[in-house]
C-alpha cells in the first residue's frame, strides 16, 4: 500500500471513529431514558435525539465520505479494513435515500412513543398508545418505501437487522417450525409427568437476586470493569463500546428467575460486545454480525448452559444458601424440572423454549401485515388476541400482557422480531458444534467452570466482528448452512425425558 492509500485509509477511519463515537452518545441517551431519566425529561431527550441523529446522518451521508468509499472499494484491502469499507458504504448507500427531515422526525417520534408506551404499559391502555404507534408506523413505512429494494416492504426494514435475509427465506424456515412446536408444544401440556406450578413461589429479596445473578455473570466472563448492572422496564444490553456494555435487569420478589435468566440472557449479548476486539473500535466491522447472531450468544448461554442439569449441580447449593428456608423443601431434579416447565404462557419473555417461538412467529407476521399495509394498528389488539388463542390457546385479560408486553414497535423496531426465532436456530447450531470441540464441556459447567465456553465462543465468533455474514459463519463453524433440524432436534431430546414422552 503506498502513502497515498495510506493516507486515504487514515482520513476514512478518521471519519468512521467520529462516526462510531456519535452513535455510541445516542446509545447513552437511550440506555439513560431506559434506566434513570426522570419521566418529565422526555420531550427534551427527544430533541437531543432528534439533532445529534440529524448530525449523525449529516456526516454519514458527506460527499467526501462517498467518494472515499468509492475510492476504497476498488483498493485490494486487508480483511478488517475490506470490512470496515464494505459496512461504511453499506450504511452510507442507505442513509443517502433518507431525506435529514424524515430522520429528525423519526428519532423524535420514537423516543416519545417509547415514554407513551412505557405509561401505557403501567396503566393496561393500548388505547392511549394507539396514536403513537400510528405515527412510528407511518414513519417506518416511509423509511421502508426509500431503502426498498424487492417486492417486500417489510425487508427493507428486516435488512437493517439481519442483512441479507428474506420474507421469502423467513417464511420457509417458520414454516417448518411452527408445526413442529405446535405439535410438541401440545404432546407436553397433555403429558402425565408435569412440574409443581407452586414449587418455586416464595419471598426473594431483590438484593439477594441480584447478588446471585452478579455471581453468575462474573462465572460467564461478564467484565465489570468494561461493563454495569441496573434495572429497567424491559431488559437490554446496550454494547457502547467492547470496554463500557451494559445490561439491564427487572425484579419481582415472588420470581427470582425473571430477573436471574434476564441477566443471564443479556449477559450472553453482553459478552459478544465485551468479546469485540478493542484495536478495531471505530470501525463498523468491530460490531455484531446479526441481530439473530447476537441472540445466538443470549439464547444460548440462557437455555442450553444456565436451563441444563450440569448448571445446577453447581450453582443449586449456592442458590438455596443465598434464599436460606425457601426452597429447601425443592429436590434439584424437581428444580430442574420446574425452571424448564412448558407452559402456553403470554408473556415472550418469560416463555419456555417450546411456546416462544411461537410468540416471536405471532409478532413478526402481525408487524409483517402493519408495515405491508394488510393491518390497521387499531386493528392490532383484536388481531393479537385472536392469534394468541390461535398459537397458543390463552387469550390475555388486558394489554399489559397482550399487544403491550413489547417495547420494540414503540422505538421503530419493526423488522426486529424474527431475529429472535433466528437466534434460537444459530444457538442451538452453534452448541452442537461447542459438543463436538469441546467433549468435556459438560463436565466443566457442572464444575462450575464456564470459561472454556466462554473461551470458544470469543474465538469463533465474537473476535470475528463483521468480517463474516451471519450465513458465512454458520457454514465455518458447523460446515453446514443454517438448519432448522438442530433447533428442533434439541428441543425434542431435551423435554422428551423431562416430561416423559414417548
Amino acid at each position: 500500500m503506498d502513502s497515498q492509500e495510506q493516507s486515504l485509509i487514515q482520513s476514512f477511519m478518521r471519519r468512521s471513529r467520529e462516526l462510531i463515537d456519535l452513535k455510541s452518545v445516542l446509545e447513552i441517551l437511550t440506555w439513560d431514558q431506559e434506566t434513570m431519566m426522570p419521566a418529565r425529561a422526555g420531550p427534551f431527550r427527544a430533541r437531543q435525539f432528534s439533532a445529534l441523529s440529524a448530525l449523525y446522518h449529516q456526516k454519514l451521508t458527506s460527499p467526501d465520505l462517498g467518494e472515499t468509499l468509492e475510492r476504497l472499494s476498488t483498493e485490494e484491502l486487508g480483511l478488517w479494513p475490506q470490512a470496515a469499507v464494505r459496512e461504511m458504504r453499506r450504511e452510507h448507500e442507505k442513509a443517502v435515500k433518507l431525506p435529514e427531515e424524515l430522520v429528525r422526525e423519526l428519532a423524535e417520534t420514537t423516543s416519545l412513543a417509547y415514554g407513551a408506551w412505557v405509561e401505557a404499559r403501567q396503566k393496561s391502555d393500548f388505547a392511549s398508545f394507539s396514536p403513537w404507534l400510528e405515527k412510528v408506523l407511518k414513519l417506518k413505512q416511509e423509511e421502508a418505501r426509500c431503502l426498498q429494494f424487492s417486492d417486500s416492504l417489510y425487508e427493507a426494514l428486516l435488512d437493517h437487522y439481519e442483512p441479507g435475509m428474506t420474507v421469502g427465506r423467513l417464511d420457509e424456515l417458520f414454516a417448518v417450525i411452527r408445526p413442529n412446536l405446535t405439535s410438541l408444544l401440545h404432546q407436553i401440556l397433555s403429558a402425565s409427568k408435569q412440574p409443581d406450578r407452586d414449587l418455586l413461589k416464595g419471598k426473594f429479596p431483590v438484593a439477594q437476586q441480584e447478588a446471585f445473578g452478579r455471581d453468575v455473570l462474573t462465572a460467564m466472563g461478564f467484565q465489570w470493569d468494561a461493563g454495569r448492572l441496573d434495572r429497567s422496564p424491559h431488559p437490554f444490553c446496550s454494547g457502547l463500546s467492547p470496554l463500557d456494555v451494559r445490561i439491564t435487569t427487572r425484579y419481582s420478589e415472588e420470581d427470582f428467575c425473571s430477573s436471574l435468566f434476564g441477566m443471564i440472557h443479556e449477559g450472553g449479548h453482553a459478552l459478544y460486545e465485551q468479546g469485540l476486539d478493542p484495536e478495531h473500535y471505530g470501525s463498523l466491522a468491530c460490531d455484531g454480525i446479526s441481530l439473530g447472531i447476537h441472540e445466538s450468544q443470549s439464547r444460548l448461554w440462557e437455555n442450553q448452559i444456565a436451563r441444563s442439569r450440569a448448571f445446577w449441580d453447581h450453582w443449586f447449593p449456592r442458590l438455596l444458601q443465598t434464599f436460606p428456608g425457601q426452597l429447601d423443601h425443592v429436590s434439584l431434579e424437581d428444580f430442574v424440572h420446574a425452571i424448564n416447565r412448558v407452559e402456553a404462557s403470554l408473556i415472550r419473555v418469560e416463555a419456555d423454549e417450546v411456546s416462544y417461538g411461537l410468540h416471536v412467529i405471532l409478532r413478526y407476521e402481525l408487524e409483517k401485515q402493519m408495515v405491508e399495509g394488510d393491518l390497521k394498528v387499531q386493528d392490532l389488539e383484536e388481531a393479537w388476541n385472536t392469534s394468541m388463542k390461535e398459537y397458543l390457546e390463552v387469550v390475555p385479560s388486558n394489554s399489559a400482557e397482550g399487544v403491550l408486553q413489547d417495547v420494540h414497535w414503540s422505538m421503530g423496531g419493526f423488522g426486529y422480531f424474527p431475529t429472535y426465532l433466528l437466534g434460537n436456530l444459530y444457538g442451538a447450531q452453534i452448541f452442537h458444534q461447542v459438543g463436538e470441540e469441546l467433549p468435556d464441556l459438560e463436565e466443566s459447567i457442572a464444575a462450575g467452570n464456564l470459561i472454556p465456553l466462554r473461551e470458544w465462543l470469543g474465538q469463533q465468533i465474537h473476535g470475528k466482528g463483521k468480517t463474516v455474514g451471519a450465513e458465512e459463519l454458520i457454514e465455518q463453524i458447523s460446515g453446514k448452512p443454517l438448519n432448522s433440524d438442530y433447533f428442533l432436534d434439541y428441543l425434542k431430546n431435551k423435554f422428551t425425558p423431562l416430561y416423559g414422552l414417548s
